[in-house]
């Protein structure tokens, strides 16, 4: 009898991630599979969901609200940063994805959303928040814990 996927299981997989348009927003490369531990927080919980009690050589497309991908946009991550905090060569433009660094000097991406002479308005949201996402994948194999 196989293995099948539970928490603590090693899982590699194929897998694509798509948009409600059908543009695929990530995907491991057909020679590159994926391998994770389920529960180990690498992998939204919504995602997870969707793979317990498969095993090696099932698939499955799976339909992800929002709030169990990468949630709903938080109008708190959108920030307003005086122009002049941005070096001088930067070329602003609306959805330029740049580095900042947080209170912890951590990395940080933000997308600029608009600017004017004076303020540059920056939506520090993960980028698919708010997204139905449709997860697609192809177990290859599980090993329990």
């Amino acid at each position: 009898m196989s293995a099948v996927i539970k928490k603590g299981s090693k899982v590699t997989l194929h897998f694509s991630l798509k948009l409600d348009d059908g543009s695929v927003v990530d995907s491991t490369p057909a020679e590159k599979p994926a391998s994770l531990i389920i529960g180990d927080g690498n992998l939204p919980e919504g995602f997870e969901e969707t793979l317990y009690g498969l095993a090696s050589g099932e698939d499955r497309v799976s339909r992800i609200p929002p709030e169990k991908a990468f949630g709903m946009p938080n109008p708190n991550n959108l920030q307003r940063i005086p122009k002049g905090s941005f070096a001088s060569g930067v070329e602003l433009e609306e959805g330029l994805v740049m580095s900042f660094s947080d209170a912890a000097n951590s990395e940080l991406p933000g997308v600029v959303r608009n600017f004017d002479d004076e303020m540059v308005e920056v939506d520090f949201n993960h980028p698919l928040a708010g997204r139905h996402l449709t997860f697609e994948v192809q177990i290859l194999d599980v090993e329990t814990p």
